[in-house]
């Protein structure tokens, strides 16, 4: 397939090579521990070739392969390797650029098992936190030191959904020689390229859009020239793995990706937009609207929106705001998002550089494929029992 190939036609023919597989159009899953050498020479040759995955079971197997090549493909990267979670791909792109006595600095919006990686694991070994305001931009240079190594960003943020200004962040950290990792889950690699706005390693939680049907769990971590051996060297050495299964799924899953994200975005701004109407809200966080922090820079950098976004309710009891959720028969109350299926999760967010005092009043919405009119008559049934 062309290297220029439109994105969609990658989503369709990544990953699949009929002609190594008797014609089957989708790789098959291999279920793999011992893989058989041949001969003593033969093993020799595929342990010294750092590009071989195939010497053991953990290594990879045909079916990771092929999802990582069109994961790669999408993303931009040269290398894309597959894990068994977003947090253990979070967590093997910042450990591969860490040490003892090194300081890294963290999006105040970040994934709130990203700032649990800090400050229950990277404490421990003697790597230093900073957590810095999302809409900081350049100005997170002021916050560089020697020793700051890398740099975690995440845009738009879990729950408060602030854009930020990419660009700005890569070009002010390459001048001290900081790496940037980017979550960029939301997007899925399809609204937003990282790695032409300078992004060192991207990461996802694939369990998300590239599964779309909430029944596997996956990360991926995408990188590009010297950023890629130390990633897979730490990823090796974790034994950071992703189940045949798995991968076999989300390569399906990516098929429908452009459709599906279409048909969430679509569904979710017709959702938001009347939510922002409504007298029972105070605002509507998502990125597409002129009110969200950084709407601005989501229009520059990002080519659509999806599914997800958040809303801060006026004050109201919180036996009343849980009973809104409680009887919201089309939403699923539960983490994730990026499936077929709409959710409903009330925030719980952890500032530390900046302020948020809104959890109660706060709930983050992920918009499925259902018909959009159901999901605004379903909630319109539930603000009827938000009483004060």
């Amino acid at each position: 397939m062309r290297k220029d190939a439109k994105r969609d036609t990658k989503l369709a023919h990544s990953g699949s090579q009929p002609a190594d597989q008797s014609g089957i159009v989708n790789p098959p899953v291999y279920h793999a521990s011992t893989v058989d050498y041949g001969t003593v020479a033969e093993m020799q040759e595929l342990r010294n070739d750092p590009e071989n995955n195939f010497v053991y079971g953990r290594r990879g197997t045909p079916t990771s392969s092929a999802f990582e090549e069109a994961v790669a493909d999408l993303e931009g990267a040269d290398r894309t390797v597959a894990v068994g979670s977003g947090l253990a791909a979070i967590a093997a792109a910042m450990l591969a650029f860490v040490k003892t006595g090194d300081h890294v600095l963290v999006c105040d919006s970040a994934y709130t098992p990203t700032r649990n990686l800090s400050e229950n694991f990277l404490k421990r070994f003697g790597v230093e936190t900073t957590y810095y305001d999302p809409l900081i931009g350049a100005g997170v240079s002021e916050l560089f030191r020697e020793n700051t190594k890398a740099i975690y960003t995440e845009s738009p943020g879990s729950h408060t959904f602030e854009i930020q200004d990419i660009p700005a962040i890569t070009e002010a950290a390459h001048k001290a020689g900081v790496k940037v990792v980017m979550d960029n889950t939301w997007a899925a690699s399809y609204f937003f390229k990282p790695f032409d706005h300078g992004v060192d390693v991207s990461v996802q939680a694939a369990t998300k859009y590239y599964v779309g049907h909430s029944d596997a769990m996956v990360g991926t971590v995408s990188m590009c020239g010297d950023n890629v051996q130390p990633v897979i060297d730490c990823i090796r050495v974790l034994g950071n793995n992703i189940a045949p299964d798995d991968a076999y799924l989300a390569l399906r899953g990516m098929r429908t990706l452009s459709a599906r994200l279409k048909r969430h975005q679509t569904n979710a701004l017709k959702v938001a937009e009347w939510l922002a109407g409504r007298p029972e809200v105070d605002r509507v966080l998502h990125p597409a609207l002129s009110t969200c922090p950084g709407h601005e820079l989501w229009k520059r950098d990002f080519s659509g929106s999806n599914g997800l976004f958040g809303v801060v309710f006026k004050p109201y009891s919180e036996a009343a705001m849980h009973a809104f959720i409680n009887g919201l028969e089309l939403f699923s109350l539960g983490g994730s998002w990026g499936g077929y299926e709409s959710l409903v999760l009330p925030t719980n967010v952890t500032r530390t550089a900046t302020e948020w005092t809104e959890n109660a009043q706060s709930i983050r919405f992920h918009i499925g494929l259902e018909d959009p009119d159901d999901l605004i008559e379903n909630i319109a049934a539930g603000l009827k029992r938000l009483v004060k």
